[in-house]
């Protein structure tokens, strides 16, 4: 092997390593960046609660199923992710396009509540105001729900394509973790709407 070829093997470690010791940390400093914002809007939700113009009223049935869905979607990740520990990339490449469906799932089955929603008389805006933060809070879950989805897109195709070993998975475990805080803020976010309405 020429000098050229071993430096240039060991530049890829050290930037391999780098990007291993960099990446959780941004992760969690991204993620609760998020959290922060949900607990300003759940925030501003409860002190507008108070107020004598909210009008409380029943959440869609289909918000359960996209709870199911979105749940089903972090344990086939979870399953994702004990298959590559054992190195069977089949299961890897099965696992996460279940968990890519059942994403999929959650945000059809929000959609379908938002058209529930409108059916029932309450709209983003000109209804109340506890509409308006129902649709404010949701949509605002929904919009990083689906740049989950684009990451377990990225998760499948690579996966399709073999990236991912038992001793190289980094990739599959910072997507596998944005996604389960993705299915914990919206069961925390569901719970609020229902003892908090």
């Amino acid at each position: 092997m020429e000098y050229s070829e071993y430096a240039g093997e060991i530049e890829d470690q050290e930037k391999k390593e780098t990007r291993r010791k960099s990446a959780k940390p941004l992760l969690w400093v991204g993620m609760v960046g998020i959290l922060m914002a949900f607990a300003g809007l759940t925030s501003a939700y409860l002190i507008r609660h108070s107020d004598s113009d909210w009008v409380s009223f029943e959440l869609p049935d289909s918000f359960f199923i996209s709870t199911a869905s979105i749940l089903l979607s972090s344990i086939a990740l979870i399953l994702s992710k004990r298959a590559v520990k054992k190195g069977n990339l089949s299961q890897v490449k099965q696992f996460v396009g279940l968990s890519l469906i059942f994403g999929l799932g959650f945000v059809v089955a929000q959609f379908y509540s938002y058209g529930v929603l409108v059916e029932n008389g309450h709209y983003f805006t000109g209804s109340n105001i506890s509409s308006s933060f129902l649709y404010v809070l949701t949509g605002f879950h929904l919009a990083h729900v689906i740049s989950g989805i684009i990451v377990l897109i990225v998760l499948l195709v690579r996966s399709l394509m073999e990236k991912y070993t038992a001793e190289e998975h980094l990739g599959l475990s910072l997507g596998a973790t944005y996604w389960h805080f993705l299915d914990v803020l919206w069961i925390y976010l569901l719970l609020f709407l229902l003892f908090i309405r």
